[in-house]
C-alpha cells in the first residue's frame, strides 16, 4: 500500500528546500516590483505605449496589446499573436512597468523569429500540463495494479520537468531581448542597472520553478525505487 508516511517525509527530504527558495525568489521579485513600481522612467512612456513602440520598430504592426485583469498577469499569447497587460503595467510609467512590458515583447520577437527554445516550449506545454494534474494518479496505480503507470507516471513528469528547464533560456532570452531594446532609445544608461534588477528579480522565480520540478522528480523516483525493493 501506498505510505503517507513515505509521502510526506521525502517531500520534506527533496522539496522544501526547493520551496522555500521559490518563496525567497517570490518575495524578490515583489518587493523589487514595489520599489520600481515607484521609480519612474524617463522616457515618459506608459508600459503599452513602450510595448507598442518596440513591436512597431521590429516589424510586428500586426501584434495587438490588450489590457487583461490581475498583478503580474502579464504574458503574450502566440495563438492569437496578443500582448496582454495587467493594469499597473499597462498604464503605469514606472520602471517596473517598462520592464515587464518590453520582457513580453521579447517574446513577441522570439516568436517571429522562431526562436527554438520557444517552439519547443510551446509544444511541450500541452503534456506538461496534463502531466502535472495526473501524474500521482499513475504512480499510486502503478503500485496497485502494475510498475507499467509508474514508468508512464515518471515518463510524463519528466516531460513537466523538461518544460520548466526549457523555459529558463525563454525567459532570460525574453529579458536580453527587452535590455536591448529598452536601451535603444526607451531609457537612459542610468536607469539600465533599474530595469537589470527588475528583470533578474523575475527571472529568479522561473530558476525557483526549475528547481521544484527537479527536486519533485528526484523524490518521485525516490519514493519509487524503494517500493520496487
Amino acid at each position: 500500500m501506498f505510505s503517507y508516511l513515505e509521502y510526506y517525509s521525502t517531500w520534506f527530504i527533496y522539496v522544501l528546500p526547493a520551496v522555500l527558495f521559490a518563496a525567497y525568489a517570490q518575495a524578490k521579485v515583489s518587493g523589487a516590483y514595489k520599489k520600481y513600481s515607484k521609480m519612474p522612467s524617463n522616457s515618459s512612456m506608459t508600459g503599452a505605449q513602450v510595448a507598442r513602440y518596440i513591436l512597431d520598430r521590429n516589424g510586428l504592426n500586426h501584434v495587438r496589446i490588450e489590457q487583461v485583469r490581475g498583478v503580474l498577469s502579464d504574458h503574450y499569447d502566440p495563438r492569437t499573436k496578443v500582448l496582454r497587460l495587467s493594469p499597473e503595467v499597462y498604464s503605469g510609467q514606472s520602471i517596473a512597468s517598462v520592464s515587464v512590458a518590453a520582457h513580453e515583447v521579447g517574446h513577441a520577437i522570439q516568436h517571429d523569429n522562431g526562436y527554438f527554445p520557444l517552439i519547443l516550449r510551446n509544444t511541450i506545454a500541452p503534456i506538461a500540463m496534463f502531466a502535472s494534474n495526473l501524474v500521482w494518479i499513475f504512480i499510486i496505480i502503478g503500485f496497485i495494479i502494475s510498475p507499467f503507470f509508474i514508468d508512464l507516471g515518471i515518463a510524463l513528469f519528466m516531460a513537466a520537468v523538461l518544460f520548466q528547464v526549457v523555459t529558463l533560456p525563454v525567459e532570460f532570452n525574453a529579458s536580453k531581448r527587452a535590455l536591448e531594446q529598452l536601451e535603444n532609445g526607451v531609457i537612459s544608461r542610468d536607469q539600465s542597472s533599474h530595469v537589470k534588477s527588475m528583470l533578474n528579480a523575475a527571472a529568479l522565480t522561473y530558476v525557483a520553478a526549475t528547481l521544484v520540478a527537479i527536486a519533485e522528480l528526484l523524490r518521485l523516483l525516490a519514493i519509487t525505487n524503494r517500493r520496487r525493493r
